[in-house]
């Protein structure tokens, strides 16, 4: 018996322990939280266009079907976004409870975004045409940090960062400004009165 499982480990130096090496043995690396993430909302967001009335193709897929999804992820929101006629619109620590909804903070929205940005291109489809980096996200986007920082009494200014003792601000140009009616109209209709789909 030990000259078969001899001759049977001299034929094949793959099954041999002392051939391999011990990367061989290691389990392939876990994804990283973000890539969990990044799938798990991905995932989320095309169950959303199947359950979409009509149902809708990822092609089909406009800024305005992303700007309905990240409305009716409000919903699950957990961040206390004050109306503007709260008595507690602007403060940071509100002394006592209000009626106010909660909705989702601008970072998550902000990141979650992001994240689909690279999941779409991962599957496929073209950064020039992503409906998550469309002119219509980013506005609402920065509406809703915009507010959010007013009604909540936040500020959610870039820090500043020193580069060879030089102090730059990281940010983006900004979008030309648009009038403020029509601005809030556009794309913030919904928000402030807590409408979901």
């Amino acid at each position: 018996m030990d000259l078969i499982s001899q001759n049977h480990h001299s034929r094949n130096p793959n099954t041999s322990l002392s051939t391999q090496t011990p990367s061989s043995f290691s389990p392939p690396p876990s994804p990283s939280r973000y890539e969990n993430q990044k799938r798990r909302d991905w995932n989320t967001f095309c169950q959303y266009l199947r359950n979409h009335h009509p149902p809708l193709s990822l092609a089909s897929c406009s800024g305005a079907h992303v700007l309905d999804f990240l409305r009716y992820l409000d919903q699950f929101g957990k961040t206390k976004v004050h109306h503007q006629n709260c008595a507690f619109f602007g403060l940071p620590n509100p002394p006592a409870p209000c009626p106010c909804p909660l909705r989702q903070a601008w970072g998550s929205l902000d990141a979650l975004i992001g994240r689909l940005r690279a999941a779409y291109e991962e599957n496929g489809g073209a950064p020039d045409s992503s409906p998550f980096g469309s002119r219509s996200v980013r506005i609402f986007l920065r509406e809703v940090r915009d507010f959010q920082a007013k009604s909540r009494g936040v500020s959610y200014e870039k820090k500043r960062k020193r580069v060879n003792n030089k102090q730059i601000t990281q940010s983006q140009p900004p979008l030309p400004q648009q009038p403020q009616q029509e601005q809030g109209q556009s794309m913030m209709a919904n928000y402030h009165h807590g409408a979901t789909h």
